[in-house]
């Protein structure tokens, strides 16, 4: 009995990820292609993030038009399987661009392209004061939530980023932590982005290449300049002699490579992500082509093409 009364009483476990109540709080238009959305919230003073890529889910109002309403007792996941469709809130993957704790403030960039699904339709017409929820990494989890890939080893010489727009909320705080952390770490960094226009002035160290790719400028389709970047102007190692790799690992269907970097003493490190054919095709020139080591390389799809990035 006395057990049964202490697992009553006991507060709850904490849970890796957990439910924040956010409002919107400010619009910032970084760019024609991306938008950053400022969210507050009481509860963000116990939200956390880990890397400059921390992934998180947002939930949009339902299809009947509700804010969205996941209880916060860890069980959202199933709570949301067992809504009917019109009253389930369409969830999506974004990145953490910035947390500010005190203020009870976080920050998430928006790429914008048109109205061609709940989460675009959202940041098209979103106004001040809107409701959205958030599942992000728990405070008071005391173990590693994950959600994340950037984590270089610390024997690292050389760093590679390669990105699309989807990829440059990441690329930038990845870009902003080299600097305060790695000053005289030799950086390239592409991306691509749709306009020249959409080329940013974010802050990196001085040993960081930065190039950017707009493909209007460079009259190019989607993932071309991140393609070319890669075969024609990255500097990579000299590659080893060893086996021949076989990639049948990936699901081809789906078509969404995600691999993490495991090297732990690796001097290069690549963190690649985008469209997901792209993302595939860099992945097969890495490693067949270049022989790259695979632990040294992390590579994400982040979304794939004939589905909206972003829906």
């Amino acid at each position: 009995m006395t057990a049964l009364i202490d697992r009553l009483i006991r507060p709850a476990k904490a849970t890796p990820y957990r439910i924040f109540d956010l409002r919107l709080k400010a619009i910032e238009r970084l760019s024609p292609s991306l938008c950053r959305f400022v969210f507050s919230g009481e509860d963000v003073t116990q939200m956390t993030t880990l890397a400059p890529d921390q992934r998180v889910k947002l939930f949009f109002p339902t299809p009947s038009g509700a804010a969205p309403g996941l209880p916060k007792d860890g069980q959202w996941q199933q709570a949301r399987r067992n809504l009917a469709p019109e009253d389930t809130p369409p969830m999506r993957t974004y990145t953490i661009r910035a947390l500010r704790r005190e203020a009870r403030e976080v920050d998430v960039d928006f790429v914008l392209h048109g109205v061609n699904g709940p989460a675009s339709a959202w940041a098209t017409h979103a106004r001040i004061g809107d409701r959205l929820q958030m599942a992000a990494p728990n405070l008071a989890y005391a173990g590693d939530p994950g959600g994340y890939e950037w984590k270089p080893p610390r024997s690292a010489r050389r760093i590679l980023l390669v990105g699309d727009e989807t990829a440059l909320p990441a690329l930038a705080g990845i870009l902003e932590a080299l600097a305060d952390n790695a000053t005289e770490l030799p950086v390239e960094a592409f991306i691509e982005v749709p306009l020249e226009t959409d080329c940013l002035d974010l802050r990196h160290s001085p040993a960081t290449r930065l190039h950017w790719l707009p493909r209007d400028l460079l009259r190019c389709d989607h993932g071309q300049g991140m393609q070319h970047a890669v075969r024609e102007l990255a500097t990579l190692p000299t590659p080893k002699p060893g086996k021949a790799v076989r990639l049948e690992d990936v699901d081809i269907e789906k078509r969404l490579p995600w691999e993490q970097a495991s090297g732990e003493r690796s001097d290069f490190h690549a963190w690649v992500a985008g469209e997901s054919g792209t993302v595939m095709d860099i992945r097969r020139h890495l490693i067949q082509t270049c022989g790259l080591p695979r632990d040294s390389l992390s590579l994400m799809g982040y979304w794939r093409a004939g589905r909206t990035f972003g829906d």
